[in-house]
């Protein structure tokens, strides 16, 4: 990609967020002009967005920091009926429009955290994609869209090629996901004068698709596309899960403390890619965090925790998670900040089974597993390493400090509080 002019695509570049741009040099020109208008499309499979969608959600973020244009957050009220086959090994499961609509509520707020809303030429705003794809006349469909359609060219993108090779099912309904991307593309562009599409580059195929529509139908003004890599760690696992499950960024899914730990968790080799991609620190700053080493690199961890945290938790949040991370690992202490959950007295007065306990606070995602961290010697009951999977938590567990500490290792802990 040649060096960028313009102070947004600087930033993608140098911050690592570019792995795909169909026209570097036009998208350029146009963030200079300040004529972007970029859209990102979330599906509604679930009432959080995890990790996995922070890097998207970051560039419509440094978008609109950069005043290189306005960000429309897509919600897919109508896609997610359909499911997208992308990256995916078998049919996702069709969700009830009550639910997508529950689902793309609790979305909303995520977003506010990281863009401004409003009416101004800056402002971003938040679409719904069923608004469009709902009314639709399948015939028309067929008619007015799908002709423009190559089915031969869309067994080779991705999202239907890797099924097929594998000999794995790719439903008639998933088929017809990538026409329903490529047309949101088009609407958004007649509706708002959208002109680039971006997200994991997993999507490319489906974004230039939506590009190839638009000309095809007529649109006079260029449409752009820019892909992010997907991440994975150092070591080569998938960015964004842990043992209990995906890293959400609700805290009604995942606590502010428990978000800060897994930024705290990060690999040496990832700290400063992560610092340029998940925070707002200068670059010069993040510079000087990477020449840290030995036991300093740990120093530039927490600040990547906290600086993390405060952009979906806010500040007061993360500072609180940190302190309580550092009263727990320095100190020896028990912080009341730590994640907390209540359990029945009359469930701990029969005995709770130490596996099914660890289980319910989420440290580990199932018995077995947690049976394999006290093979292990990882797991701890207030600070006592547990030796036998058979054992109980009981109320007399809790007589010292009214609550019973669990914890994964060395910083993961859970508080059970009974009531």
């Amino acid at each position: 990609m040649p060096t960028p002019t313009s102070d947004f695509l600087a930033i993608m570049t140098e911050r690592g967020f570019v792995h795909q741009c169909s026209d570097p040099n036009g998208l350029d020109n146009l963030a200079k002009q300040k004529r972007i208008v970029a859209y990102v499309g979330y599906d509604c499979t679930a009432p959080s967005l995890h990790i996995g969608h922070l890097l998207s959600i970051m560039m419509l973020s440094w978008l609109q920091r950069t005043g290189a244009g306005k960000p429309i957050a897509l919600m897919g009220g109508g896609t997610t009926r359909v499911g997208d086959p992308s990256g995916k090994d078998e049919t996702r499961q069709l969700r009830t429009i009550e639910e997508i609509d529950g689902n793309k509520d609790a979305l909303k707020g995520v977003f506010a955290k990281f863009l401004k809303f409003g009416s101004g030429g800056g402002d971003a705003v938040m679409v719904d994609n069923a608004e469009w794809l709902a009314p639709l006349n399948y015939i028309e469909f067929l008619r007015d869209v799908g002709r423009h359609f190559s089915v031969n060219r869309m067994l080779t993108m991705d999202s239907a090629k890797l099924r097929l090779d594998r000999e794995q099912e790719l439903s008639f309904i998933e088929f017809n996901y990538m026409l329903l991307q490529a047309y949101d593309y088009v609407e958004l562009a007649r509706r708002y004068g959208c002109n680039l599409q971006m997200g994991g580059s997993d999507q490319w195929g489906n974004i230039v698709t939506g590009i190839d529509l638009g000309r095809r139908m007529g649109l006079k003004e260029q449409l752009y596309a820019l892909t992010c890599p997907l991440l994975t760690t150092a070591s080569g696992a998938k960015m964004g899960k842990t043992a209990a499950g995906a890293v959400w960024l609700n805290d009604t899914q995942l606590s502010a403390y428990d978000y800060w730990q897994f930024w705290r968790n990060t690999e040496d080799a990832d700290v400063v890619r992560f610092l340029k991609l998940f925070t707002l620190l200068p670059l010069d700053e993040i510079d000087r965090l990477g020449r840290l080493s030995g036991n300093e690199i740990n120093d530039a961890k927490k600040v990547l925790a906290t600086e993390a945290t405060a952009l979906v938790h806010d500040r007061a949040k993360a500072d609180a998670a940190a302190e309580t991370a550092r009263m727990t690992f320095e100190h020896g202490g028990l912080a009341a900040d730590l994640p907390t959950i209540e359990i029945a007295k009359s469930e701990l007065e029969s005995g709770l089974g130490v596996l099914s306990a660890f289980v319910k606070a989420g440290l580990v995602a199932s018995n077995s597993e947690a049976r394999r961290q006290v093979q292990g010697g990882g797991l701890k009951v207030n600070d006592k390493t547990v030796s036998d999977d058979k054992a109980s938590l009981t109320v007399a567990d809790a007589e010292d400090s009214g609550v019973i500490k669990l914890s994964l290792g060395k910083k993961r802990h859970v508080l059970v509080k009974p009531v």
